[in-house]
């Protein structure tokens, strides 16, 4: 019962912080699920693909609420960035076969170096962004390149691509509310694929706990999204009525405490 709580707990704010950041809730998940695992007494070998797949399944059901709350809150033309959609499946599916021959720790050193570069540049940048976005999106070649690199990254660290699509496309001009709206669909299919590639590259592996389909603990993930995706609504609809600038610096805030707390962890 006490784990049940937690994952409940760790599901709502996971799905807040999906639906008013467009990340998925990995950032946050990944971690917490490190030390909850670790505490369960889980081998060591499987512990951190295990909260990186059960993860990505997580966000595949929390970034599908969140993204038809910002479908219905915003006039986006989806078809405009349909190739991102293309270059992420193809990414996370890569992405969830590359890193099982990645060490557990060199995953999580990775990460946290790199989500606070990420937090350093969404804070030092200072580009005007208009609200035309049909005229800021990349080209279709581009958007393919960034999705398939921001697919990859993410299904390897088990976060929905938030984190890589948010400061992508602001660094073209897109506005923060519509470039979380875009992150927020993007990450549905990028999660499913990773996580189904995680689940599948994980079967049948040593170690795993009981109730485990591959790289997918399934007590940890129903618990997670049973609050998970109501609270997804709530968090879009704050994204769309916060000002921009400060849910740009609240967005990197988060980057930064997640990115010390993964350089920490051992």
């Amino acid at each position: 019962m006490l784990l049940l709580g937690f994952y409940l707990t760790l599901g709502a704010l996971a799905g807040l912080l999906a639906g008013l950041f467009g990340i998925g809730g990995g950032l946050i998940i990944v971690p917490v699920l490190l030390y909850s695992f670790t505490f369960q007494q889980i081998s060591p070998a499987v512990v951190t693909h295990l909260a990186i797949g059960t993860s990505l399944a997580s966000i595949a059901v929390t970034a599908s609420s969140s993204m038809i709350a910002h479908l219905s809150h915003s006039l986006l033309p989806w078809r405009k960035f349909m190739g991102l959609v293309f270059g992420v499946i193809v990414g996370s599916a890569l992405g969830g076969w590359l890193a099982t021959f990645i060490g557990g720790v060199w995953l999580i050193k990775g990460f946290g170096a790199f989500a606070m570069v990420m937090a350093a540049q969404m804070v030092l940048s200072k580009k005007k962004v208009s609200d035309n976005i049909a005229g800021q999106l990349p080209d279709l070649s581009r958007q393919i390149t960034y999705g398939g690199v921001i697919g990859s990254i993410s299904a390897v660290f088990g976060i929905g691509g938030g984190t890589l699509t948010v400061p992508a496309l602001r660094w073209h001009n897109v506005s923060m509310q519509h470039a979380v709206a875009i992150a927020a669909t993007c990450s549905f299919p990028l999660a499913t694929v990773g996580a189904l590639s995680y689940g599948w590259h994980g079967w049948g592996h040593e170690g795993l706990p009981d109730w485990s389909t591959g790289y997918v603990y399934w007590p940890a993930l129903l618990g997670i999204n049973a609050t998970s995706i109501w609270f997804a609504k709530i968090g879009a609809k704050f994204a769309h009525q916060l000002p921009e600038d400060k849910l740009q610096l609240a967005f990197a805030a988060v980057l930064f405490l997640v990115g010390i707390d993964f350089l920490l962890f051992t």
